[in-house]
C-alpha cells in the first residue's frame, strides 16, 4: 500500500468520511497481485489496486454495497476463482477481505519496502523527468543540486522524494546508505568528475550511472586510473546510462530507459542498510583519497 494511500485513509478517518480496506489474503496458482496488497474504497473513491480487472471490479462493487447496507458491518471474507467465476485469464484463485477502515487498523498496515535507495544528482531536463517517474515508484530518492533555480517551484514533490540543495554536492555522498543506487547528469563535466570519484572511492554502490557517451566514460577513467582507483572499481561505471536498445535522446526517452535500469537491478532494500553488505566487502572496495589536487575537465 503506498504513501498515498496511507494519507488517504488518515484524512478520511479525520473526516469521519467511511471506507473499505479490501485485502488480498490468500492466494493460490497465477494472480495479479500478492497476498498482503491492500485497496482503499468509499463512496465516491478507490485508491490503490489489488489487480485491476473484472476482480478489481467486483471488490469495488462489494465494498460498496456493504458501506450502504451495512456500515457496521465485521470483517468478511470471499473467495473468487479467476477464471470460473470472472474470466479472467489468470488461472488461479484469490480470497479478499472486506474490512472497515478504522483508527486501530489504518496504522498497522505495513508499508512496502523501498525497491532502491537513489541519489540522483542533477535538476536539469533529464533529472527531472526521472523524477516524474520515480514520483509514483515505490523507491527513496535525495534529489542533488546546489542551484536552488532549477528545482521545479510549482511541483509538489511525493514524501519519498526529498528536493537536496548544498554547495558541495559530492559530500552528499557520504550519507547515502551501503547498496545506495546513484545518478550522475549535472551541468558541469567538473562536477560530475567529483562525484563519481567519491562514489567510486567509497566502494560499496550497488549501481553507479553517469550520463554521457562512450568518449567521455573512457576520458574519466583514464582520470580515475592516474588516481589510483582498481580497474575492478572502474568497471562497475556505467555509462552511458538505460536499458540498450532504447534510442532517442529527448529527456523523457531517457529517463524511460534509466528508470528501468533501476528497476532491473537486485539490491538490499535500504531498510537492511549495512547489514545487507558484508563489512569486509565494503572495507576492501574502498579506496584511499588522493593526495594530491583533483582534475579538472
Amino acid at each position: 500500500m503506498s504513501a498515498d494511500v496511507h494519507a488517504t485513509a488518515a484524512r478520511w478517518l479525520a473526516a469521519g468520511e467511511p471506507g473499505v480496506v479490501i485485502e488480498v489474503v490468500k492466494t493460490a496458482g497465477s494472480v495479479p497481485r500478492e497476498a498482503g496488497t491492500r485497496m482503499l474504497v468509499s463512496a465516491a473513491q478507490a485508491l490503490g489496486t489489488i489487480g485491476g480487472g473484472h476482480l478489481e471490479l467486483m471488490a469495488i462493487d462489494n465494498a460498496r454495497t456493504l458501506l450502504a447496507r451495512v456500515p457496521s458491518f465485521e470483517p468478511v471474507e470471499r473467495h473468487y476463482p479467476l477464471g470460473p467465476a470472472l474470466g479472467q485469464c489468470c488461472g488461479g484463485a484469490v480470497t479478499l477481505r472486506f474490512a472497515r477502515l478504522d483508527a486501530c487498523s489504518a496504522p498497522a498496515w505495513p508499508r512496502p519496502e523501498p525497491r532502491f535507495f537513489l541519489q540522483l544528482y542533477g535538476a536539469g531536463h533529464v533529472g527531472r523527468a526521472i523524477v516524474r517517474l520515480l514520483s509514483e515508484i515505490r523507491c527513496e530518492v535525495q534529489w542533488i543540486d546546489e542551484r536552488e533555480s532549477e528545482f521545479p517551484a510549482d511541483v509538489t514533490l511525493p514524501p519519498h522524494i526529498e528536493r537536496v540543495c548544498v554547495d558541495q554536492v559530492e559530500g552528499e555522498v557520504d550519507v547515502a546508505p551501503a547498496g545506495a543506487c546513484y545518478l550522475v547528469l549535472t551541468h558541469s563535466h567538473a562536477q560530475d568528475l567529483r562525484i563519481v570519484e567519491a562514489i567510486l572511492r567509497r566502494g560499496d554502490f550497488g549501481y553507479l550511472g553517469m550520463i554521457g557517451s562512450k568518449t567521455k566514460r573512457a576520458r574519466f577513467l583514464h582520470r580515475y586510473e592516474e588516481r589510483g582507483i582498481p580497474a575492478a572499481t572502474l568497471g562497475r561505471l556505467t555509462c552511458p546510462i538505460g536499458v540498450p536498445g532504447i534510442e532517442g535522446k529527448e529527456p523523457e526517452v531517457i529517463a524511460i530507459a534509466v528508470v528501468a535500469q533501476l528497476l532491473q537491478l537486485q539490491l538490499p532494500t535500504p531498510a537492511t542498510g549495512v547489514a545487507a553488505i558484508d563489512a569486509g566487502l565494503v572495507e576492501a572496495h574502498r579506496v584511499a583519497p588522493a593526495q594530491e589536487p583533483r582534475y579538472v575537465l
